[in-house]
């Protein structure tokens, strides 16, 4: 299992696994496969900061990227 942390940016934490870009569209994220919006808008933006932006209870995250191979460190 890969552990990704929560406390990372989603650019830093998707540089690290490409594979999490499909797993977060997966989960709802729809906005991270638009161009450029990992290189912009995920500097900033950790996983919990998107949850709350769309919408998506944080625990629902956490289960899903367990479902999708990853250990969430908060």
């Amino acid at each position: 299992m890969k552990e990704i942390s929560l406390s990372k940016t989603v650019y830093e934490l998707c540089t690290q696994h490409p594979e999490l870009v499909e797993a977060m569209r997966h989960i709802g994220f729809v906005n991270i496969t638009k161009p450029g919006m990992l290189q912009s808008a995920g500097r900033i933006m950790t996983i919990p900061k998107g949850s709350r932006a769309m919408g998506i209870p944080l625990e629902d995250v956490k289960k899903q990227l367990m479902q999708h191979g990853f250990k969430v460190i908060s």
